[in-house]
């Protein structure tokens, strides 16, 4: 006789486990073919409240669950090999589930990133998502956070600070008149867009590389902490979308409130000054916009943020931190 676990799990997540190593969600483990490359391990988890607000369209939430893990793989240029699901729900709302269970599958697919299996369960608090993520790079190919080298140019993909000002708008805290603007920002908090193109790029010409996933300024702090090096950052280098730009110029936000703000879910690397070229190109190539943001350079102090006079500028925080 089945459970209420088991029919939540094969309405709404069996039709999605299409990789024969999910074995249909029947047993209690998965079965992923490793095919003689190195495997990446990661694993985020989002909290309502935290991560997403209680009002966010599920589908989104969903998105966001799996694409935050995406963008951590992105970063050690990883291909995505599949996903398991832990969900912490309060209730099994249909009007819930069944637009979650749809985005989780639409993207699963998009990323060519299966769902092998996973665990429910039932909560008295917020609602959790957590996702463990695989994938696969060549045998010692992991690009990691450590190997960052005096003389690397520092590098960022995308834009900056979009997600937190998204975020800001949706709890009441910035005013954003311009319905173009908003909706862009409150897109780039709710569903961020993982890197995955760039990973090849990043295996064959970046030697450190991280995502931002908690803000630019207090993500590269902890790169350059790893690798045992310090930066000099060009501030106004750092990429701002229009939509930022804009609410820059009307005194709603800052440049240090870009930077440290959390969720951008970009890629933060260090390139080697004879490869920065062939890194751009391949970018292009792959439709992501990839912006030279300053240096690595030798000792371990704090990472320096540089005015166009050259004069260094205070940030009141590096990043966003849960604790």
């Amino acid at each position: 006789m089945s459970s209420g676990e088991d029919d939540l799990i094969a309405r709404y997540f069996k039709p999605i486990a299409a990789d024969p190593g999910a074995l249909r969600l029947a047993d209690d483990a998965a079965v992923l073919k490793g095919g003689g490359d190195d495997l990446v391990v990661t694993t985020d988890a989002i909290v309502e409240g935290v991560h997403f607000l209680s009002n966010d369209p599920p589908e989104t939430v969903a998105k966001k669950a799996l694409r935050v893990n995406l963008s951590d793989l992105a970063a050690k240029g990883a291909t995505p090999a599949g996903f398991v699901l832990t969900l912490a729900l309060r209730d099994a709302n249909e009007r819930w589930l069944a637009p979650f269970a749809r985005g989780l599958g639409d993207d699963a697919a998009a990323f060519h990133c299966p769902l092998l299996g996973g665990d429910t369960v039932s909560t008295p608090g917020p609602l959790m998502i957590s996702i463990a993520a695989f994938g696969r790079v060549p045998p010692g190919g992991m690009v990691m956070r450590s190997r960052a080298e005096p003389g690397d140019r520092i590098v960022v993909s995308g834009t900056i600070g979009d997600a937190a000002l998204g975020l800001a708008i949706l709890k009441g805290k910035l005013m954003a008149s311009d319905a173009a603007v908003r909706e862009t920002l409150l897109g780039r908090y709710r569903i961020p867009q993982p890197r995955i193109g760039l990973a090849g790029a990043l295996r064959n010409y970046s030697r450190a590389a991280m995502d931002v996933s908690d803000g630019l300024a207090g993500d590269l702090a902890k790169l350059c902490a790893a690798s045992g090096v310090s930066a000099v950052i060009d501030a106004a280098s750092v990429p701002l979308s229009e939509a930022v730009r804009g609410l820059m110029q009307q005194g709603q936000t800052s440049l240090a409130t870009a930077v440290s703000g959390g969720d951008d879910y970009e890629i933060l690397c260090t390139i080697p000054e004879d490869r920065f070229e062939a890194f751009a190109e391949a970018a292009r190539g792959v439709g992501v916009a990839v912006t030279s943001i300053g240096a690595v350079v030798a000792g371990k102090t704090a990472p320096k943020w540089l005015n166009a006079e050259g004069k260094e500028i205070a940030l009141p925080r590096l990043s966003y931190s849960h604790f």
